[in-house]
């Protein structure tokens, strides 16, 4: 097995991608790897033709960006003060397909994901990001499950 040279960790600011933001950065550490930090914003709905007071469409769009590269530049900063060798990416989009476009581009070691762990009626109706890039992606995938707590 080749070590791994770029891991692609995609975060949604969540409790859980940060978790698995943990663990890619220790491999990254580990490894001595290239850490691209991913978040994709999914493509909103067109309100477009719809009456949304006030705001258009594009500016929404804007603010949702704006707002998007500001987290992860302040998560980064945070999470990434002391380890330089990484990049970030911020694109609208549907977050599996944006996640395995990435990791083609970057030609991936490692996708890591984390999972919220949804079962039954939950996963049917909001479907798994992490599931879809295990199943689509030609790269490895490490998929991370936030501990239970304990009792």
């Amino acid at each position: 097995m080749k070590p791994f040279e770029r891991i692609l960790i995609a975060i949604d600011f969540s409790e859980n991608s940060t978790y698995a933001f943990d663990c890619a950065l220790m491999l990254a550490r580990q490894f001595n790897a290239r850490l691209t930090v991913m978040h994709v914003i999914n493509e909103p709905i067109d309100l477009r033709g719809f009456y949304v007071p006030h705001i258009s469409f594009e500016q929404l769009e804007k603010e949702i960006e704006a707002g998007a590269a500001e987290m992860m530049e302040t998560f980064c900063r945070e999470k990434l003060s002391d380890y330089k060798n990484f990049e970030t990416s911020v694109v609208t989009g549907i977050p599996y397909e944006e996640i395995i476009r990435k990791a083609q581009e970057i030609d991936a070691s490692l996708i890591v994901v984390g999972t919220h762990g949804r079962t039954g009626l939950d996963r049917i109706i909001f479907g798994s990001t992490a599931a879809r890039v295990v199943r689509s992606s030609p790269h490895p995938v490490l998929s991370i499950r936030l501990p239970a707590e304990s009792s």
